[in-house]
């Protein structure tokens, strides 16, 4: 198929096309394909298993450290296709689609039909609309001044940099998806339990197993544990964490507390961040990073976002956050987002203090 013709760049001067016209620049890249889809899910599946297979069998300590490391970045890449097959964009087929992203997701324990909710329904629709998308939200001064102490210093250490980690662990996985109270969750569907169950017990099956060759192989059953489980598990929820954390939070982003005003700043543009690597590190990641083409439309396949990527990149200059990643970048981030004052429209540190520009009012 040829590749679609460049729209005429739209000057970041003039009004935001709709996004209807911006998704129909796209539709030529929208087209899934079925074999190339099951081929990568089970290319990744096999290198996770013989990962897995390291952090049991290689006898080395810092051999199944790499080897558990290793495995919970390939979690990570696993669950990037899941996510794909649960907006519906990895085949073309529905039932295949949930069928291979209830696969993708069970090296992550994340319960299919839960986070289908919470992320497509909830993240896509209400992009950085405070009150409504949960995902790395900043709390306003006010609020953090009214938390229990404990609840701030937990606050402080999610916005250090150094939380993503126990930010996802605990706020999405364990209260959000982990069979959520109705706090988390007022809707009670069997398929939701159905998930949660399936989830649960592919890690039972996950810890078991380790026992299991443990005890065959006269290992520590607690070694086998941390190399197998333990490593892999954290690194995953650190890897995607961050993912989520780096694709809403800069200091040019904006959040809203208004939902007309939010729907007047083409959130789909411009709540996004196109975070950039050296060594083709995002090509690894299976280009999640290529953020705001999968905003605007979530129907274009993990293996095709590159290319719409660059394409509104061309087509509308000046407008969408492109960041390259560094360190340095990320801790400053860190340091400087750490709350949003929506009357002023800026990000501001626990103290109150601006540290972003602010934003253009919207009338």
């Amino acid at each position: 198929m040829n590749p679609p013709s460049l729209p005429t760049p739209i000057p970041a001067d003039t009004p935001m096309p709709h996004r209807k016209v911006i998704r129909g620049w796209l539709t030529p890249l929208a087209q899934r394909q079925t074999v190339l889809a099951i081929v990568l899910l089970a290319v990744d599946l096999v290198i996770y298993a013989a990962l897995m297979a390291g952090t049991i069998l290689f006898e080395a300590w810092w051999a199944r450290l790499l080897c558990g490391l290793a495995c919970g970045f390939m979690i990570g890449r696993l669950f990037i296709i899941g996510h794909d097959a649960c907006h519906q964009s990895y085949t073309p087929h529905r039932a295949l689609n949930r069928w291979l992203g209830r696969v993708a997701f069970l090296p992550s324990l994340t319960p299919y039909s839960l986070w289908e909710v919470g992320h497509n329904v909830v993240h896509h629709g209400y992009t950085n609309l405070k009150g409504v998308d949960f995902v790395w939200a900043p709390l306003t001064k006010a609020e953090f001044d009214a938390l229990s102490p404990g609840r701030r210093l937990l606050e402080r250490f999610y916005r250090s940099g150094f939380g993503p980690a126990a930010y996802y662990f605990i706020e999405m996985w364990w209260l959000r998806m982990f069979f959520p109270n109705k706090q988390y969750m007022a809707s009670r569907r069997a398929e939701f339990v159905r998930d949660g169950v399936v989830s649960a017990v592919a890690g039972a099956v996950w810890i078991g197993g380790l026992v299991a060759a443990a005890l065959a192989l006269d290992r520590s059953v607690w070694a086998m544990l941390g190399y197998g489980f333990v490593v892999p598990f954290v690194f995953w929820n650190a890897m995607i964490g961050f993912v989520v954390y780096v694709h809403h939070t800069h200091t040019s982003v904006q959040w809203h507390d208004d939902k007309v005003l939010w729907g007047k700043a083409a959130p789909f543009v411009s709540t996004t961040v196109h975070l950039t690597f050296p060594m083709k590190i995002g090509a690894l990641m299976h280009h999640i990073m290529e953020h705001t083409a999968h905003h605007v439309d979530m129907s274009i396949p993990l293996y095709k976002l590159k290319g719409a990527q660059s394409l509104l990149e061309q087509a509308l200059p000046g407008r969408i956050i492109v960041q390259r990643f560094s360190w340095r970048w990320y801790f400053d981030t860190a340091r400087r987002c750490k709350l949003y004052d929506f009357t002023r429209r800026c990000w501001t540190d626990f103290q109150g203090r601006q540290t972003s520009d602010i934003a253009p009012a919207l009338g």
